[in-house]
């Protein structure tokens, strides 16, 4: 099998995937929340509790896209837009927001057990419907129903593995004090770049055929 042909594919699921996990969202912010209050182990379990969470979602996409397109082309084009606009609306958020204040001076840290702090991140992710039409968005638009079942599996392993990793390291380098004083001083330019590219892959998944 020629597996180059599925690189292009995969490079557009990565490039989707990394900007929606530089968007603010709800697992940002329990990133945010957990590295701040609770300390760096319990903002690394929750990160993995979130890849975990993720896993749920490449599951029934990677099994249930296939179906949906062979029984309903009506349904298939309401997930699509759907997921277009999940996108454009994350852009608009970003373009929105006012950037992220990392002042802790006076919030004091609170003791959490590795279960919960997984569990937390699990849930977040786990029970997001952003999340679900994100992942439907990107298989049914991105990758091909002709694609190979172990390629798109592959691609879920990627996109679970690449959430708790990079969760892991966000909660590593929001302890540095100059990754504070970045996302102080220049978050909200950061956001405001993020939001346009979101917007535009939105605008690409909604015209595509």
């Amino acid at each position: 099998m020629d597996y180059s042909l599925y690189i292009n594919e995969f490079l557009i699921l990565a490039t989707a995937l990394f900007l929606a996990l530089l968007s603010p969202g709800p697992d940002f912010a329990m990133i945010l929340k957990q590295s701040i209050s609770s300390g760096k182990r319990a903002s690394i379990f929750s990160s993995i509790g979130i890849g975990i969470g993720s896993s749920i979602h490449v599951v029934y996409t990677v099994l249930g896209i296939g179906l949906i397109i062979s029984k309903s082309i009506i349904l298939f084009n309401i997930i699509k837009y759907l997921g277009a606009a999940y996108l454009i609306y994350l852009g608009y958020k970003s373009l929105k927001s006012k950037g992220t204040n990392l002042n802790v001076k006076n919030i004091k840290i609170e003791e959490m057990s590795d279960f919960k702090a997984f569990s937390l991140g699990f849930l977040c992710n786990a029970l997001n419907p952003k999340a679900t039409l994100f992942f439907l968005s990107i298989f049914t638009v991105v990758v091909s129903i002709d694609t190979p079942m172990h390629v798109q599996a592959f691609y879920g392993i990627f996109c679970i593995f690449t959430a708790t990793f990079w969760f892991v390291g966000l909660s590593l380098i929001l302890s540095h004090k100059k990754v504070k004083g970045f996302f102080n001083k220049f978050g909200i330019w950061f956001d405001r770049s993020i939001g346009t590219v979101l917007i535009a892959l939105g605008i690409k998944v909604a015209l595509s055929k």
